[in-house]
């Protein structure tokens, strides 16, 4: 009796056993598969990584340059490069705007950027291709550079400039922005951060990716803009002090960019800084910008447009 109810038991068991493996083999149940480790946890992918590591910091020192203001930043742009980018970028601006630019000389509008151009030109010390052109766009209150020293000037903003002085602001800082090779600056900046976003992307899900890019155009290529702006004011303040203009005539500028407002971003999402901050800057420098104009020997102010308007 005994054996039997082992037996019905036995065999109760190893039914009820082949029928839980039958269910686990249709529905999916646990299995044993062997797992190959992830790359990081390769001994040998520490190595390469390390060495590629010292390698890149190497090659990123090696580029480090200083700006006309002491900035360090980093530069692996050749001038041969940044002079192609700038043709190519000088004919597109053309061929965009062709029928809008007006003829050298064929207007006072035109001749007057010209001559404060030359004027700022000339007091830069520096052989260069530049070229200055109008672009007729009354609503348009805006002027650009150019890798290689193409300035355009769009017609609405003599409307905010004014006179020669507020039109001398906006010009030297578009030609400091130049001097400074601010262009080969960013377009550096471009190439660092498409190889790191290329070798992240092997290892990093595409949503991490999308994140990653956000953060460093808000923490690194947005800073970045910002500073150049400020350098650029900076330098175009000097230049307007060497050029014997009134370095205090870029305050009274930008307060009336600052009236043309409408809704600005917050600075932090903007690549200029605010104009309120830029206005606080300039005072700032505004005396070290009138002893550059003390050392140029420039004439006394009111004597200082005629004196050069019989020159150029």
């Amino acid at each position: 009796m005994f054996r039997s109810c082992f037996q019905y038991r036995l065999t109760r068991s190893l039914s009820s056993f082949r029928q839980t493996s039958l269910l686990r083999s249709i529905h999916g149940g646990p299995r044993y598969r062997y797992s190959q480790p992830q790359i990081w946890q390769d001994r040998r992918f520490w190595y390469v990584a390390s060495a590629a590591g010292a390698t890149g910091l190497v090659y990123y020192e090696f580029h480090i340059e200083e700006s006309p203001t002491g900035r360090r930043r980093f530069i692996n742009v050749t001038p041969a490069y940044e002079q192609q980018i700038g043709e190519q970028a000088y004919r597109q601006t053309l061929s965009q705007y062709g029928r809008q630019i007006i003829p050298a000389n064929s207007s006072q509008m035109d001749r007057d950027v010209r001559r404060v151009a030359q004027r700022l030109i000339s007091a830069t010390e520096t052989e260069g291709d530049w070229e200055v052109h109008v672009i007729y766009a009354p609503a348009e209150k805006n002027a650009f550079v150019l890798p290689g020293g193409k300035i355009f000037v769009f017609s609405g903003l003599l409307s905010v400039t004014q006179d020669d002085e507020g039109l001398a602001a906006v010009l030297a800082h578009e030609i400091a922005h130049q001097m400074a090779s601010h262009s080969a600056e960013k377009l550096s900046q471009a190439n660092l951060l498409g190889f790191v976003y290329l070798v992240a992307s092997l290892f990093i899900d595409p949503s991490y990716l999308q994140m990653g890019r956000a953060m460093s155009t808000l923490l690194l290529e947005l800073p970045n803009s910002r500073q150049c702006e400020q350098e650029a004011d900076q330098l175009g303040l000097y230049l307007m002090a060497r050029a014997c203009y009134d370095p205090e005539q870029a305050v009274a500028l930008w307060q009336r960019m600052k009236s043309e407002e409408f809704a600005a971003p917050p600075q932090f999402l903007n690549t200029h800084p605010s104009t309120d901050s830029r206005i606080e800057n300039i005072r700032a420098l505004i005396p070290q910008a009138m002893m550059k104009r003390d050392a140029a020997n420039c004439p006394a102010k009111d004597l200082t447009r005629a004196f050069f308007e019989s020159a150029f």
